[in-house]
């Protein structure tokens, strides 16, 4: 059977006159629409077109196929008409929940595209750390980090990373960098935190053997990473950062990873929702969509 494809690319070439012009109007590259029509003409084992420097002339047996080619290239536009039209049919009310970590360079690029394709679609947003109840706050789904520790959830991976150990280089510019975890004492440290007196962290080796905890009294303790990001950037420590908040701040130079062969472990954020419930639409396609657009927006994330 003729692909169809390559039968509407080789409508299209006729229909503009030349590879070229064919290539412009279907957005392609010409080597890929030459490909095309030449796999078509492979397949069906006869020339359709006769290439000259000047223009092309279609064989007898490619005049024959172009009429099929013309009918399969409506038939492709009335099947997208078809499914464009059911897409802008979404509609209803998204409820989601995040923590504040990702609701600027996360959250928000997801749902402004999501949006932008489905316009239909009134989205609700929770912004918070505690761990919400999905049914008791009428959440469709939640961005999550770490494994689950309910059972009636499930997830969808959407990101790996771990956090990293940074400052800015006007911090380290006249003291000794950390070689270790116990330098770090030596040091004004910066962390994520709740009220409490004293913090830990825990770093691997990057050979994977060694393990060391570090507990410390912070010299600023938040509950709010995107609040410790310009701290740090402003020289007032080392902390700990994920690359999913203000990652222009590491593009930029602006902060540095401070004792790289220590790090961090490794997280899965994901998308949660109740098990055995029904899903709406939108809860679904938000759900592919953001497994399909995250990893665009943080392309080189530390594992």
């Amino acid at each position: 059977m003729a692909d169809l494809n390559a039968l509407a690319v080789f409508a299209k070439v006729i229909e503009a006159g030349s590879f070229s012009e064919a290539a412009r109007r279907l957005k392609m590259p010409i080597s890929t629409v030459s490909r095309r029509v030449a796999e078509l003409e492979d397949q069906l084992g006869v020339r359709l077109i006769e290439r000259s420097t000047r223009n092309l002339r279609l064989t007898e047996l490619g005049a024959e196929v172009l009429e099929h080619a013309i009918r399969s290239a409506e038939l492709s536009e009335a099947v997208e008409s078809i499914v464009s039209n059911r897409l802008a049919d979404v509609s209803g009310t998204l409820r989601l929940s995040a923590m504040p970590s990702v609701s600027d360079t996360l959250l928000t690029p997801l749902v402004t595209a999501f949006q932008a394709s489905y316009p239909e679609v009134r989205v609700q947003i929770l912004v918070t750390e505690r761990m919400v109840e999905l049914i008791a706050d009428g959440i469709d789904l939640a961005f999550r980090l770490g494994p689950l520790k309910d059972s009636c959830l499930v997830a969808r991976r959407i990101l790996t990373y771990r956090h990293r150990l940074v400052a800015s280089p006007s911090y380290l510019k006249d003291r000794e960098p950390p070689r270790k975890p116990q330098d770090l004492l030596n040091h004004r440290l910066l962390t994520f935190s709740y009220w409490k007196p004293e913090n830990s962290w825990t770093f691997v080796h990057k050979d994977g053997r060694d393990k060391e905890a570090l507990t410390f009294q912070p010299h600023l303790a938040m509950n709010d990473f995107a609040g410790l990001a310009p701290a740090l950037a402003a020289g007032a420590g080392i902390g700990d950062l994920p690359p999913v908040v203000q990652p222009s701040l590491i593009d930029d130079g602006r902060l540095v990873e401070v004792m790289p062969d220590w790090r961090f472990r490794t997280y899965d954020l994901s998308l949660v929702h109740v098990a055995n419930r029904h899903l709406s639409k939108p809860c679904r396609l938000f759900k592919e969509f953001a497994v399909q657009m995250s990893p665009t927006l943080f392309p080189n994330l530390p594992t």
